[in-house]
């Protein structure tokens, strides 16, 4: 019975030293650490929000680009007077006007959608339920 109360007593004297080793080694809590989750929530969310935004300016930029060009390519076709080549340009151009005219309902898609959407219909983003892919 003495050797129990003997190590209980150590224990007992040598736990603050330990638990003063543990804090010591423990790297200081950075200012993201100290934050709430639900403030992480937050900050992640206003995060996506911006790249979203940034997302949709690019994308409306470069469908502005592609227009001016397919108008200039329009503007080319007519002058053509070959008809296999003009017929060429005009496969060509009309290739061009559906896939602006796509880029152009994608965007008005994404422009609709919250940041956090992207990607579910896509199968991308995560289950809200489980946080894990869908299937």
């Amino acid at each position: 019975m003495k050797p129990q109360i003997f190590l209980l007593a150590l224990i007992l004297l040598l736990l603050p030293f330990a638990q003063g080793q543990e804090a010591s080694q423990q790297p200081p809590a950075s200012p993201n650490q100290q934050s709430s989750p639900s403030q992480m929530r937050g900050a992640h969310r206003q995060q996506m929000m911006e790249m979203h935004k940034q997302q949709i300016a690019a994308m409306k930029a470069d469908v502005e680009k592609m227009k001016s060009s397919l108008a200039q390519m329009e503007t080319n076709v007519a002058s053509i007077r070959d008809a296999t080549e003009k017929g060429r340009w005009q496969a060509n151009v009309d290739l061009w006007t559906t896939m602006i005219g796509h880029m152009e309902q994608m965007l008005n898609h994404m422009q609709s959608m919250g940041p956090g959407m992207m990607g579910a219909g896509m199968g991308l983003a995560s289950s809200p339920q489980t946080g894990t892919k869908p299937q």
